[in-house]
């Protein structure tokens, strides 16, 4: 349970900080949508919106406005993140679909408890989740079902989420649902996604901190 816990962190990470795979192409035939998964648009507006749960969350944690703004800083990537975020979260559930993955609320509960065991509490772990991941307390089940999904359909697929195998899985997922973004945020590159483990900085440090939980 312990090793999982751990598990559920390194796949938080992967996931929120994965924005390297939003690229600087694509078109705009859907004006007024930040991006189109499954002929369902993710607008502008409900992307401002979750930005701003996130900024809002920040404000609420500090002291003064010097701390506010150092907050800022660190995620200056906020609305690309936030959006990837979003996109992801559809097509990990479709591909979690695909494989037949579930993921109960008894799972949920049991997640969320032992992270809260760890970090010291239900308010220390969302204070984790909002500095390290960017997400708000509010959207912190959403993004446990996240991770869950993510491990299990790994489980599922006898391999870990920094392998090919993994992001074969969620490149078909992509292709069936046709991911189209804004180009003002960039383009879904379902090739890289695909590969990613072998090209992109954030998942060499998931097999790095797989390979010291083995340890």
């Amino acid at each position: 349970m312990h090793r999982r816990r751990r598990t559920a962190l390194v796949l938080t990470a992967a996931i929120a900080a994965a924005a390297p795979l939003l690229t600087a192409c694509g078109n705009d035939a859907h004006p007024g949508a930040a991006a189109v998964v499954g002929g369902q648009r993710i607008t502008v507006s409900q992307l401002e919106e979750r930005v701003g749960e996130v900024r809002a969350a920040q404000r609420a944690a500090v002291q003064n406005d010097a701390q506010y703004q150092q907050a800022i800083a660190r995620t200056g990537t906020l609305t690309r993140d936030t959006l990837h975020t979003m996109v992801l979260d559809r097509v990990l559930h479709r591909a979690a679909e695909n494989a037949g993955v579930t993921v109960t609320r008894r799972e949920m509960q049991e997640m969320r408890s032992g992270l809260e065991e760890q970090a010291g509490g239900a308010k220390a772990l969302e204070t984790t989740w909002l500095q390290q991941y960017g997400i708000p307390p509010q959207r912190l089940e959403e993004n446990l079902r996240l991770q869950l999904e993510a491990q299990k359909l790994a489980e599922k697929l006898g391999t870990d989420t920094s392998r090919p195998e993994f992001w074969k899985a969620l490149s078909e997922a992509s292709e069936d649902l046709n991911v189209d973004l804004n180009p003002r945020y960039g383009t879904w590159n379902v090739q890289k996604s695909s590969r990613a483990d072998a090209k992109t900085p954030w998942v060499r440090d998931v097999t790095a901190a797989q390979t010291q939980q083995s340890m």
